[in-house]
């Protein structure tokens, strides 16, 4: 219980082992050469065996990506779990040269399947409660990531696993994700931010139908009522996300940052007051680097470079 005291912090709609250094490729179309290279992964030591924080290097530095791997549980989160997707989202939060993040998978068909509920059935009710104030707390985390964030989901997202996805700005899923909120069931509700972030992305009626009955939605109906932004072939999730994350990689980063913060920030504001924020985050852009490469690669005819200055 110590720990658990010391334990305190969607954009459009379309339907990795510890401290070393590893190569894989990717299987990408054969005829774009550029998703042919070896990409180089350099894992970090985490706080949690469970995830692992792997930061893609050379064409692809730049893009961050936190991999769940608990295939005992089917990625049910647990103390040190929590305590290790905390970790590795402060360190993300740290890292200047982070411009776009993804949440993902290396357990077979579940991205993850919510909390460890045979760890909860061992909770006093204070210690219940002091978990979900943590958990709620690092989705908000998520949430307030100045960068972009992609849930990808292949399987099982149910829960917290699906609540931590709505904290993503982007979700990418197969089309045999099993998306859910099942909390009702078990007599309690979302506690994570489940009932206040669904209803903001597929409205409150159909939020309503999704919680009270814990209806599961596959990768199709999910895309089609808004709740996801891409469904693909079963598989295909993470190839996917890799290519959102790529063309995201190449816009300019304080650009980035700033269109997050004026969407995020200006969603609940009346017009004039959201098109002041605009205009505060637009100057954020005027007076960089980037501006000037992006018109001079432009006028060039070339592709630009951007620094993030």
């Amino acid at each position: 219980m110590a720990a658990l005291t010391a334990l305190t912090k969607s954009l459009g709609y379309h339907c990795a082992k510890r401290s070393k250094i590893s190569t894989f490729s990717q299987n990408f179309p054969s005829h774009n050469p550029r998703f042919q290279t070896l990409r180089t992964l350099i894992l970090e030591p985490s706080l949690s065996e469970s995830v692992k924080l792997n930061r893609l290097s050379d064409y692809d530095s730049g893009i961050v990506e936190v991999n769940l791997d608990r295939p005992e549980a089917k990625n049910a989160i647990g103390k040190e779990m929590l305590s290790g997707l905390r970790h590795a989202f402060e360190a993300v939060d740290r890292d200047s040269s982070a411009r776009v993040v993804m949440i993902s998978s290396s357990v077979p068909k579940v991205f993850c399947a919510g909390a460890d509920l045979k760890e909860r059935k061992k909770m006093t009710a204070a210690e219940v409660h002091s978990f979900v104030n943590y958990l709620r707390s690092t989705f908000s985390l998520i949430e307030e990531l100045q960068i972009p964030t992609i849930a990808v989901i292949e399987g099982a997202a149910l829960g917290g696993g699906l609540e931590m996805a709505l904290s993503c700005d982007l979700r990418i899923c197969g089309e045999n994700a099993l998306l859910g909120l099942p909390e009702t069931g078990l007599a309690i509700i979302p506690g994570a931010g489940g009932t206040q972030r669904l209803p903001r992305l597929v409205g409150k009626s159909i939020a309503k139908d999704i919680i009270f009955t814990g209806r599961r939605m596959g990768g199709r109906d999910a895309m089609s009522m808004g709740l996801v932004n891409y469904c693909v072939p079963a598989g295909e999730a993470h190839p996917k996300a890799l290519e959102i994350a790529r063309e995201i990689n190449q816009k300019g980063p304080i650009a980035i940052r700033m269109a997050k913060r004026a969407i995020n920030e200006g969603i609940d504001r009346e017009m004039v007051s959201a098109l002041d924020l605009e205009e505060e985050c637009y100057e954020q852009t005027l007076n960089t680097k980037d501006r000037l490469e992006g018109l001079a690669a432009f006028a060039e005819k070339r592709k630009p470079i951007y620094t993030g200055e």
